[in-house]
């Protein structure tokens, strides 16, 4: 499977881990006590995992790290902020609600990304479809919460 069909099916698979990893982590923060202290667990399989993958695929690459824009390499900060995060304020606030509010924040910087091309994404404006349909998302997903 490659091209639209392969990217969305790969995407799809991403966003069902998002509340699999939620929950995941946030009872592994509950289980040893402190939910920074999982953030270690994360980033040590994501940091293998990705080492593993690096090397098998191209490892050139990761020579090359230096030669990129500095910006470019702050990615790893939001990660680390989302893991801390999720691990923290899941148990306190729901799975469900967690994820609602980072669904609704995914939905609104893509699309100001895609508005302004930033970090050289692909333009895309919002235009007012564009725009009622994120909305219309993101009532979809308040009402999967609402009960």
């Amino acid at each position: 499977m490659n091209g639209t069909t392969g990217y969305a099916l790969t995407m799809l698979i991403a966003g069902i881990g998002i509340p699999v990893f939620a929950a995941i982590n946030s009872q592994l923060g509950q289980k040893i006590g402190n939910p920074f202290a999982t953030g270690i667990v994360t980033f040590g399989l994501a940091f293998t995992i990705g080492l593993i993958a690096a090397l098998l695929t191209g490892p050139s690459a990761i020579a090359r790290l230096g030669d990129a824009p500095k910006v470019l390499l702050t990615g790893g900060f939001f990660v680390a902020f989302y893991v801390l995060s999720i691990t923290f304020v899941a148990p306190r606030f729901g799975v469900g609600n967690a994820v609602f509010f980072v669904l609704l924040g995914q939905l609104v910087s893509a699309a100001l990304i895609d508005q302004f091309g930033l970090f050289g994404a692909r333009i895309s404006p919002i235009s007012l479809t564009r725009a009622a349909g994120i909305a219309l998302m993101a009532v979809g997903v308040w009402l999967t919460q609402k009960a």
